[in-house]
């Protein structure tokens, strides 16, 4: 069990703490190696007691909630794992993070979960893109705490524990979960901490034709750090090799709305479960590029509609 800290309040903790070290000069003095081990003991504990007690106790008792507490004050702020081991006062203070993210929904990604969507352009927020980020440091992508992570963690380690590549394993995550949101950390775990899985997750976008959007690719509304398979259909063949800047700017010129019937994602129901797809003006078989000017944003619904009537 972690030890509990008999007194709360910092300033009471400090003074203890300087007494002790005081009459630490004594035990520095002499040879034994274990007296002065021995000696130190109440000083780590003391130490550990300080830092947790900086979160007062009727604001986060337990160490899982002072660290969220903390989280929460520096959401989107880089914080090292010392920092984190400070407040909670406890030395397992890892599996916290753990049980936030899989057992309660906090989207806490580490530091190497980022830097690989850095990569891929998937995020883009001041102060992390120009991070260095290590795996020893973490961010609080979204003050708002998702519910439905345990069972899409349940989903995630079933998965991962099948054989198959890492692309079959993002694809059947993100089809057990359509026009839900889906983190980082997830689609990382359940391709056994793969670090190409951000890049595959582009492939599947970009290459195969999945409507696999965030942030940066088509739906600023989503959660920083978030992936979203609106449908479970792949785009025509001719529409998968546009680029996801073109496919960006396109979409920023329309307004993020159908040219035809005027569709939003604002209007977006589970009866209705279209999304936004880009149309070449040109069709790419006759020679239509994948340009700004060539595309337009039309709705699946109606997007459908203009091919229908192409081969009729």
């Amino acid at each position: 069990m972690p030890r509990r800290p008999s007194e709360t309040k910092p300033e009471t903790i400090r003074v203890q703490l300087i007494e002790l070290l005081a009459h630490f000069e004594d035990q520095l003095r002499k040879g034994d190696l274990r007296r002065k081990v021995l000696s130190l003991i109440s000083a780590f504990h003391l130490l550990r007691d300080l830092g947790s007690s900086l979160i007062p106790r009727e604001e986060a008792s337990a160490a899982r909630d002072r660290i969220l507490a903390y989280f929460r004050k520096y959401p989107l702020l880089v914080i090292h794992g010392d920092e984190l081991m400070v407040v909670s006062g406890i030395q397992d203070w890892p599996r916290r993070i753990r049980e936030l993210r899989r057992e309660y929904g906090w989207a806490i990604a580490s530091g190497v979960t980022v830097q690989e969507m850095i990569a891929e352009d998937e995020i883009n927020v001041k102060g992390l893109v120009e991070a260095s980020l290590k795996p020893e440091e973490y961010i609080l992508l979204d003050k708002e705490q998702d519910r439905e992570a345990a069972h899409r963690w349940k989903i995630a380690n079933d998965i991962r524990k099948k054989s198959g590549g890492v692309h079959a394993k993002i694809l059947e995550f993100l089809r057990s979960n359509v026009g839900r949101p889906v983190t980082g950390e997830e689609l990382r775990y359940v391709t056994n901490d793969k670090s190409e899985w951000a890049r595959r997750v582009r492939e599947l976008r970009t290459e195969q034709g999945w409507p696999i959007l965030t942030r940066n690719t088509g739906r600023p509304d989503l959660p920083i750090g978030s992936y979203l398979l609106e449908k479970d259909r792949q785009s025509p063949a001719h529409d998968r090799k546009i680029p996801d800047p073109v496919r960006r700017a396109v979409l920023v010129k329309d307004k993020y709305t159908c040219q035809k019937c005027r569709w939003t994602h604002e209007q977006w129901n589970p009866s209705d479960p279209r999304h936004l797809e880009l149309h070449h003006k040109e069709h790419h078989a006759k020679g239509g590029e994948n340009t700004k000017e060539n595309l337009i944003t039309l709705c699946v619904v109606c997007h459908d509609a203009v091919h229908r009537k192409d081969k009729s």
